[in-house]
C-alpha cells in the first residue's frame, strides 16, 4: 500500500512540474481570431510611468541589462502643446515618451504628468539562457533596491529570483528550464 501511495504521489508531482514548465516556457499559442479579427496582430506591452524619474530609469536599466533606448521625446518637443494645467511645474523638459527595448522586447516609458508612482500588482519576467546571466542581471536590478526573493534552483527552474528594483519596479528573473 505505501508504494502505490508513493507512487501516486510521484506521479501527480511529475504532472505537476510538467504544468508549470508548460506555463513557463514560451511556445507560440494558436488560437482563433475569427470573433476578434483585429486582435490577430495586436501586441500587449507594459507603459511604466516613473514619476519625473523616466531619464535615470532608462539609464540604470542600460547598465543593469544592456537596455537599448529607441526614441524619446521630452513634453517640451510634443509637436501638440500639453493641455494647460496637466503638468505639474518643471515637469516641461521631463520625458513624456520613450520605448526602448530589453532583449526582444519593447518596453514604453514616461515621466507621467507629476512625481506620482505607483507600480504595483504586476511583475516584468526577465527570462534568461543561464544560471550565469541570471546573477549577472539579477544582482545588477537589485542594487539599490529589494530582493523579494534570492535565485534559487525551483520545480520549475534551475534558477528563479524576484526583486523590486530601485524606482519600484517588480522583477522575477528565470532561467528557462528545457521544454519536457
Amino acid at each position: 500500500m505505501a508504494n502505490k501511495i508513493d507512487e501516486n504521489n510521484s506521479a501527480q508531482v511529475a504532472n505537476r512540474l510538467t504544468q508549470w514548465k508548460r506555463l513557463w516556457t514560451i511556445v507560440p499559442i494558436v488560437t482563433s481570431t475569427a470573433d476578434h479579427p483585429a486582435m490577430t496582430n495586436a501586441l500587449v506591452q507594459p507603459y511604466l510611468m516613473f514619476g519625473g524619474r523616466c531619464e535615470e530609469a532608462v539609464a540604470f536599466y542600460q547598465q543593469a541589462v544592456s537596455a537599448q533606448l529607441i526614441m524619446s521625446m521630452r513634453f517640451s518637443e510634443s509637436p501638440q502643446p500639453v493641455p494647460p494645467g496637466v503638468l505639474a511645474p518643471g515637469f516641461e523638459n521631463k520625458v513624456m515618451h520613450c520605448s526602448f527595448l530589453v532583449g526582444q522586447t519593447t518596453i514604453m516609458a514616461s515621466d507621467g504628468c507629476n512625481s506620482e508612482s505607483s507600480f504595483q500588482g504586476f511583475s516584468l519576467a526577465l527570462s534568461l539562457e543561464s544560471i550565469e546571466d541570471a546573477h549577472r542581471a539579477f544582482d545588477a536590478l537589485s542594487a539599490g533596491g529589494k530582493v523579494t526573493m534570492p535565485l534559487s534552483a525551483t520545480f520549475w527552474s534551475p534558477c528563479y529570483g524576484m526583486l523590486v528594483d530601485q524606482f519600484g519596479v517588480s522583477w522575477m528573473v528565470i532561467v528557462m528550464a528545457p521544454p519536457v
